[in-house]
């Protein structure tokens, strides 16, 4: 198996001067780098190479089986400056007062994005396997999809995912959704984004999963945890090297006081990282706890980000003033609180950095998850330190082990801090021990082994449970089979296969196209159609009455054939059962805004199309369970459907229902179809054999043995009959 890995920036740096290439020393590119050696792969990313030309480098990045991506100035800054990191970014960590809405910049990330896909296009096989990396490129999977239809596409997100209240603000949000459907597997570092994923896409789309299972046309799509990890090997040597010492006593410990303490923020300039709160922290712990000053100095490393970006020019001057007026008011002769570097800080200093800090403080507003935890636990290994750490950062659902705040509580920081300077050794290692075990296992390759590792069982999975899609050929081939024969039976079901849902069912009149095709397709002796549907009887006679068409009522309940004035009732029984039922459903439409009871013959339905989702998931759970023991040794039984909870009486189901119909008509049939929506349509499929036609309308596991995207790709099907019809009796 070959692997595209496909990033924004290709994980190589440039040197104009020397022209080598050398490894990026960022997260991803670490993360990926030894599996990609490892592995026959290619990686397609955003190429700069600091100022000397294409050319120049074109030779070297081929033999490092990377394929560049070139952007012109305009459309970096539209896509990278703009969409990416003035809209996505701020969005995705819940910042909106820093989100800017603009066309042109989303004009510039569709744009490249497209680019990007057309780069995988030129190296991609029909086997390779596609992972598709971060925010930058939410939209690739889905173009990649159109292109590749039965491709292996993976795709990680590295932020944060937002809630639902926060998502829907952004214009392009479908948009957004459905480029990320178009990946096998969708990766995210905790389960709240995970969560905040799976309501969106339900909100938004209306797509449902089931456990984080997603159908999304017609194709099966996991959405699941993947927590990044770290080289833990590389930065526990590190730590523990002779080298680094060397460096803590020259650089670090030459001019400090013997017995200090010191504590460390390590942080890319960013809002997203409170800097600032840690500052004033900082500051309001040496005012509550003077007995530290001259006994503790806080290093603070801020890595330059974004430089020529105003409102990030404006955080570094209000970080730089805090700095200057916590070491103005505090400072001795012998003494400053605060020692400051804005500076990228090479691997070797930031070890040592690591391993001379007693306290890490990684306390971000909103991270996705936050390596740096990971890698001051690593330089530790067997050691002393404690680490603060925000809980408002993905690291802190697994190093459940430190001192866990909230960022924007000032008193809790600075107890935080005291805890951490007068907690005793013993118990320092006993609480790293434990975060520093889980990081040894799960490792950064151990994280890409279980990601491509899942998307493979996806695949498997998805070939399981693979329909064929009715597409030209397969459409003409059913055609074909329809006309070749003289007796046949269509058996439809209504919402869903042939109109689309609507909030209020009262509204889901059948159209005039809809009638007119019905009433062609009836018109033909030899083929007999059925609307099967769980609509009472009244509806169905106003509705289709007047088409030629025959009727199943109430999921099977009742039965009208051709000929027949009246309806004939499949089961007798004794409704009484209702006056026990109706109370309990009608209190659950009192308690839930947008649901409705609906009353049949043989049923009593509560319909929630109109519910928000995490509250109709709450009243089915609840409904499911107080009704349970209610019908238990009864003939009811509850039957879940598509945004309904029926309770109806036992043996009513579309599947008996169709037996029963054909078994109702002497004459046998040499073609049957049946086609349908929902979940109560399975049984209906089940009853009619391998030998027939079973079409499943929409996304969803299923027993059927074909699949069309939606109503409107069933009634063309249908009209292809109702014209073959006309061509043979011309």
């Amino acid at each position: 198996m070959s692997i595209i890995f496909v990033s924004n920036r290709l994980p190589f740096k440039g040197n104009a001067t020397t022209g080598a290439v050398e490894r990026s020393a960022g997260g991803l590119a670490t993360a990926l780098g030894p599996l990609s050696d490892r592995m026959d792969s290619s990686w397609v990313g955003m190429w700069d190479p600091d100022g000397a030309s294409k050319e120049e480098y074109k030779h070297i990045l081929k033999k490092h089986h990377c394929v560049p991506v070139h952007l012109t100035s305009k459309e970096r800054k539209g896509y990278y400056d703009g969409f990416s990191n003035s809209t996505i970014w701020p969005l995705f960590h819940g910042f909106s007062q820093y989100v800017t809405f603009d066309d042109g910049t989303w004009e510039a990330y569709q744009k490249v994005n497209r680019k990007f896909c057309k780069a995988v296009l030129s190296i991609a096989k029909p086997n390779d396997t596609i992972w598709v990396q971060d925010y930058q490129l939410l939209l690739l999977p889905g173009m990649l999809r159109k292109e590749l239809p039965d491709a292996s596409i993976g795709f990680f997100l590295h932020i944060p995912f937002p809630t639902y209240e926060m998502f829907r603000i952004l214009p392009q949000r479908r948009g957004i959704l459905e480029g990320m459907l178009g990946a096998d597997l969708i990766g995210f570092h905790t389960y709240d984004y995970v969560r905040h994923f799976l309501s969106s896409i339900s909100r938004i789309l209306g797509v449902e999963n089931h456990a984080g299972t997603i159908w999304a046309d017609a194709r099966m799509v996991r959405a699941d945890v993947f927590p990044l990890g770290i080289n833990y090997q590389r930065f526990a040597e590190a730590g523990a090297s002779g080298k680094t010492k060397q460096l803590i006593k020259t650089m670090l410990t030459a001019n400090r006081p013997a017995g200090t303490k010191s504590m460390l923020s390590v942080e890319r300039l960013d809002y997203t990282k409170g800097i600032s709160n840690r500052l004033r922290a900082y500051e309001t712990f040496l005012e509550r706890y003077p007995e530290w000053r001259e006994h503790v100095i806080l290093n603070v490393i801020t890595v330059p980000s974004r430089e020529h970006v105003p409102s990030y020019k404006r955080l570094k001057d209000r970080i730089e003033q805090l700095v200057g007026h916590i070491n103005g008011r505090f400072s001795t002769p012998s003494w400053q609180p605060i020692y400051y570097y804005y500076q990228s800080m090479p691997f070797e200093k930031l070890v040592a950095f690591y391993r001379d800090s007693d306290v890490m403080l990684v306390t971000p507003l909103r991270d996705g998850m936050n390596l740096v935890a990971k890698e001051y636990l690593a330089t530790h290994d067997g050691t002393t330190g404690v680490l603060i750490l925000s809980e408002m950062a993905g690291a802190a659902r697994e190093l459940n082990d430190a001192l866990i705040v909230n960022p924007y509580d000032q008193n809790q920081m600075v107890r935080a801090m005291y805890r951490a300077l007068t907690m005793p050794e013993d118990k320092q290692r006993r609480r790293n021990a434990t975060m520093q075990d889980r990081l040894r296992r799960f490792t950064s390759a151990r994280w890409a082994e279980i990601f491509l590792r899942s998307l493979s069982q996806v695949k498997e999975q998805q070939g399981e449970s693979k329909v064929r899609t009715i597409n030209d050929g397969t459409r003409d081939d059913i055609v074909h089979a329809y006309g070749a024969v003289s007796k046949r039976a269509i058996f439809l079901d209504y919402d869903g296969t042939l109109v689309p849902f609507v909030d209020d069912p009262a509204t889901a009149i059948p159209d005039k196209k809809l009638c007119k095709l019905l009433s062609r397709l009836a018109a033909n002796q030899n083929t007999s159609v059925v609307i099967i549907s769980g609509r009472d009887r009244d509806t169905m006679d106003r509705w289709f009455g007047e088409l030629g068409v025959e009727m199943i009522a109430e999921h099977g309940a009742w039965v009208k054939i051709a000929g027949d004035t009246e309806w004939r009732a499949r089961i007798a029984v004794n409704n009484s059962w209702k006056e026990r039922i109706r109370p309990i459903l009608q209190e659950y439409v009192d308690s839930t805004p947008g649901s409705l009871l609906e009353e049949k013959d043989y049923a009593l339905v509560w319909h929630y199309r109109g519910v928000e989702h995490e509250l109709a998931q709450k009243r089915i759970a609840e409904m499911r369970s107080s009704l349970s023991s209610v019908v238990e040794n009864t003939a009811l039984e509850l039957s879940e459907g598509n945004k309904i909870m029926e309770v109806k009486v036992t043996g009513v189901d579309k599947g008996s229902a169709v037996s029963y119909w054909l078994s109702n008509n002497d004459a046998p049939y040499d073609f049957v179809l049946t086609a349908g929506d929902d979940t109560t349509d399975e049984d209906m499929f089940r009853s009619v054999g391998s030998e027939t036609f079973t079409v499943k309308v929409g996304s969803g596991p299923t027993s059927a043995s074909y699949r069309v995207k939606d109503c409107y790709a069933m009634r063309d099907l249908l009209q292809r009959f109702a014209d073959a019809d006309e061509t043979a009796n011309h």
